[in-house]
């Protein structure tokens, strides 16, 4: 008996197992067996895996105090809701999300459409809370409404409508989830944690529709009813926010303070920014001000606080910033940089208030490195990062010139000195520069190459001795300095010149200037001054053949050939900087204009931009006392009258006088003798009367627009249009009055409105465009065409207009490929009727003939052939009788005119070299273009890249404006004002007319 037993008993456990692993069987084994199974084994590693992500989250999840706290902790990536997107980075919300997928294919028992297993309704919500903090939103949906289908009287079915509102919520579906939420707490009947949560959720689906008074409402039932400490402290915190957009600071000055009465309750984070909200409301004028400073030095010195000093620091900085102690305010704005934050709107406050503080007391170069760090902090898209961009624009011409003003002064300082003065300056110099060596390599010793507090570096020492070949300082430290704030790098703090507070802020080495200084004269001892290049060992005095050699080389040479160590010693004597200086008085006379026209544009940048008048006139007088050149002197006149009008009115009386009795024909003594002359009845707006000029100009109506410029300059005078409606007239004037009227007027749109636009151009037209038009010359090249020019001064003349047929009939007779004609304006009173298109001078010789004797066209005005390259110079000259006199010569080619470096533009030596690397390879392409068309039988076109840039007289030979230049081909148009002159008589001439001999 015992033995069948034992001989049965497998074979029925294994019948009982199978029975058990059944889901197609609803038994009692079955049903135990797989809720087990799910719970104990699947769930459980799924549950902790979703709690060990949340946590994660929670952890990496930074709070923005700066603005309203959502009321789930939670940071949503755009990006993680796109098509397409991998899951994301933490694997424990794919680990819940594959175990709560395991345990329903494995254990599901879905036995007609109801399912058996009870742990099912878990699983699915396991699988949607993956998905959801996984930000699969849509995917989260679908789990939760498959709960609400099929389990309708689950226990967890509360929870699953909740996370169905909160997913639709993040789906933006708000008006649903209040709906849905609405009714769920009507349903409910024990005030517990799922109501808090219920009433959590109600509340930020009411703050994404911006009812902000029911989510209060709902906000205060989940602060009351919620069983954890964080929740209640951010419900908290979150209603004293509410109540600040509300407007009712008392009731948001107690809720952030019952924030506070948790004490250890609430996380140390919540607590810190109550107080500092609470700060916002104090009355800086009638609060008891010693209560407030005492309670943050307790706060600061409080051991729990010490994450927390960035914050608290930055409070006290704002404190003493809104009682104007500046120097207060900058060691604490300093010390909150100096303490390691991850809020970078913080640490772009505490950069951009330092900056409004430099700003205010007019240090604008300090005012600017600010500036760059704060933009380096904020988010480009951001209205504040905008506003800030703009201010810090303004700045850029300031700390140009203000560096170009210090440069040159610091250089004609040192050339004004006598020999025996610039010896005992230079020996003074190098004095400082060995100590300060010395105390940089003790100190770089001491920190083993870590951050340090000292002052100043190597670079920072004043170094006027920085002289280059050219007669300028190198850059100076100020410029170096803002030149790595605009790369982002951070600016010196108060009292250093390293990162904010003295201390770098990391442990990278180029954040110590102490060490970096240290690092560049260790560099140059060693090596000498070395371009930045490849192959920077070898001495560049061996040529070619150094490569081969390198190893010979290394270490032994500077740049120049010399010893490393012969070159470092004679940095130690003052003759090595006194051969730097410039010598020739060309070279200090250019100095000294490049340093008078700094001034003047400091003083008009401080005059219009910032207001600063003080600053602006002791600029402009100071330029005053440099003998500056001729064309400075009056513009800075007016300016300072301008400012005196401000600040000094006897002083502007004074400077007034002296404009009319020293310039009585300059417009700014007009301007001041008749200040109300000429103004017209306001009509079009600025923008509506600058585009019809502009239309006029573009028609070629030069005459009309000139006129109606100057009404409109004195009529919008102070608006921001006026520098345009300059620069209009300037070109007119230029094409009507010639090139020296052009330079005049081009000089006072640059000096007039240097910061614009259009005076920055005027500057840059007048040192290159303008120079290469003065050195056009009479017969100086090869002409590609020919004219006939024919004097018609005045338009409706029966002459002229007799004239125009006869021309126009022989173009239309005799069919003329390229040859057209025009009505050109030279003067304000003097026209040319021109015939283009001529192949060469013969040619142009036979056809005056032909005009002249052909009794059908009987031309007995004088007509003067001109190449079209000595017309262009006519043109732009207005200089006719001179040509008359000098005739189509042969040709003597001139050496063309070096054109001078943009003076508005300044570039680095990389950039130059850049520059130059384009212009070869553009010259390149067109050396091969030439070859190929040349091969082809064809004549090179001019390369667009290495042509001239464009000028107002730039083609006047040939296209002219279109109301004055009707190009006549095979057609009888006549230009504007001229009547239809009588058809001509008689047979025609010969087709191929023959010059006369």
């Amino acid at each position: 008996m015992k033995t069948k037993l034992l001989r049965y008993t497998p074979i029925a456990g294994l019948l009982v197992l199978v029975i058990a692993c059944s889901t197609k069987k609803n038994t009692f084994v079955s049903r135990n067996s797989h809720a087990l199974s799910s719970k104990y084994n699947i769930l459980y590693n799924g549950g902790l895996a979703l709690d060990k992500g949340v946590e994660e989250l929670k952890l990496q999840y930074q709070d923005n105090f700066w603005e309203r706290l959502p009321i789930e902790r939670m940071q949503i990536k755009e990006q993680a809701v796109m098509p397409g997107d991998q899951p994301t980075a933490n694997p424990n919300f794919e680990r819940a999300e594959t175990k709560a997928t395991k345990a329903i294919q494995k254990h599901s028992m879905n036995i007609g459409g109801t399912e058996k297993n009870p742990q099912m309704d878990e699983a699915h919500l396991m699988l949607g809370q993956a998905r959801y903090y996984d930000q699969r939103f849509v995917p989260a949906l679908e789990a939760f409404n498959y709960i609400l289908y099929k389990y309708p009287t689950s226990s967890k079915i509360y929870e699953a409508k909740i996370w169905r509102e909160k997913t639709n919520m993040r789906l933006e579906n708000d008006a649903v989830a209040v709906t849905n939420l609405t009714n769920l707490l009507k349903e409910i009947k024990f005030k517990d944690q799922i109501f808090a949560d219920a009433n959590a959720a109600l509340s930020q689906a009411y703050l994404n529709l911006e009812d902000k008074d029911s989510a209060v409402a709902k906000l205060q039932l989940a602060r009351d009813f919620t069983k954890s400490n964080e929740e209640e402290a951010r419900y908290r915190f979150v209603l004293g926010q509410l109540y600040e957009e509300m407007a009712l600071p008392d009731s948001a000055y107690a809720s952030y303070q019952s924030v506070i009465d948790m004490h250890r309750k609430a996380p140390r984070r919540y607590v810190i920014h109550a107080h500092m909200r609470q700060a916002n409301q104090f009355d800086y004028k009638t609060g008891d001000t010693l209560a407030f400073v005492e309670k943050y030095q307790k706060m600061l010195e409080d051991r729990e606080n010490r994450p927390y000093l960035d914050a608290l620091n930055h409070q006290m900085a704002l404190f003493y910033d809104k009682q104007k102690n500046t120097k207060q305010a900058k060691k604490y704005y300093n010390l909150s940089l100096k303490h390691k934050t991850q809020d970078q709107y913080m640490m772009a406050s505490n950069y951009r208030n330092l900056a409004d503080i430099y700003f205010d007391d007019a240090k604008y170069l300090t005012a600017g490195k600010y500036y760059d760090s704060t933009l380096v902090q904020l988010e480009p898209r951001s209205r504040e990062f905008k506003a800030i961009k703009k201010k810090r624009e303004n700045l850029n011409d300031v700390i140009k010139y203000e560096g170009i003003a210090t440069r040159n002064d610091s250089i004609l300082k040192v050339c004004a000195m006598s020999e025996a003065d610039r010896i005992a300056y230079y020996n003074d110099h190098i004095e400082k520069l060995k100590k300060e060596e010395e105390r940089l390599k003790l100190l770089a010793e001491k920190s083993g190459g870590g951050s340090t507090g000292t002052e100043g570096a190597i670079d920072n020492v004043d170094r006027p001795e920085k002289f280059g070949p050219d007669g300028k300082t190198a850059v100076r430290e100020s410029e170096q300095a803002m030149t790595q704030a605009q790369k982002g790098a951070r600016p010196p703090a108060e009292g250093t010149t390293g990162t904010p507070g003295g201390k770098a802020s990391g442990d990278f080495y180029f954040y110590n200037p102490t060490t970096v200084a240290f690092g560049k004269n260790e560099f140059i001892k060693n090596w000498g001054n070395r371009a930045h290049r490849n192959n920077w060992r070898v001495s560049a005095a061996k040529g070619a053949n150094a490569a081969g050699e390198e190893d010979l080389a290394l270490g032994e040479t500077g740049e120049d050939g010399k010893p490393a160590e012969v070159k470092t010693a004679e940095m130690y004597t003052a003759e090595y900087y006194i051969k730097q200086l410039p010598t020739t008085q060309k070279e200090i006379d250019s100095i000294g204009k490049e340093r008078n026209f700094a001034y003047y544009q400091l003083g008009v940048i401080y005059k219009e931009k910032f207001k600063e008048y003080q600053l602006a006139s002791d600029k402009l007088e100071k330029l005053l006392q440099n003998n500056p050149e001729e064309r400075l002197v009056l513009p800075s006149l007016y300016n300072l009258y301008k400012i005196y009008e401000i600040t000094d009115k006897d002083k502007a009386l004074a400077i007034k006088n002296r404009i009319i009795a020293e310039y009585p024909e300059s417009r700014y003594a007009q301007i001041l003798k008749n200040p109300d002359a000429g103004a017209v009845a306001a009509g079009d707006s600025p923008d509506v009367a600058y585009q019809k000029l502009f239309t006029l100009f573009e028609a070629g109506d030069y005459r009309k627009v000139l006129a109606e410029s100057e009404v409109a300059i004195e009529q919008f005078t102070g608006d921001e249009l006026q520098p345009k409606f300059e620069m209009l007239k300037a070109n007119v004037t230029g094409k009507l009055k010639g090139l020296d009227e052009y330079k005049k007027a081009l000089n006072y749109v640059a000096l007039t409105y240097p910061n614009s636009d259009e005076g920055k151009k005027a500057e840059s037209m007048l040192a290159r465009e303008v120079v290469v038009m003065e050195a056009m010359t009479f017969n100086s090249k090869e002409p590609a065409s020919w004219k006939i020019l024919y004097q018609a001064n005045n338009l409706s003349d029966n002459k002229t207009i007799a004239l125009y047929g006869k021309i126009a009939k022989f173009l239309k007779e005799r069919s003329f490929d390229k040859i057209t004609m025009s009505v050109d304006i030279y003067t304000m009173t003097e026209n040319f009727i021109v015939i283009h298109g001529l192949k060469n001078e013969e040619h142009a010789k036979g056809i005056q003939s032909i005009l002249k004797e052909f009794k059908e066209y009987k031309v007995q005005e004088p007509g003067y052939i001109i190449s079209n390259e000595n017309y262009k110079v006519v043109q732009i000259k207005k200089n006719f009788d001179e040509f008359l006199k000098v005739g189509n010569g042969p040709i003597v080619a001139t050496q063309a005119p070096s054109v001078p470096d943009d003076p508005t533009e300044k570039i680095s030596d990389e950039e130059k070299q850049f520059k130059e690397m384009q212009q070869r390879a553009a010259e390149n392409r067109k050396m091969a273009k030439e070859q190929q068309k040349q091969q082809q039988g064809k004549v090179s076109d001019p390369d667009p890249e290495t042509a001239m840039p464009p000028n107002p007289f730039q083609n006047q030979n040939q296209t002219q404006p279109r109301q004055n230049q009707q190009q006549i081909q095979n057609n009888n148009s006549m230009p504007p004002g001229m009547m239809t002159p009588p058809s001509g008589t008689g047979t025609a001439p010969p087709r191929s007319p023959q010059p006369k001999k």
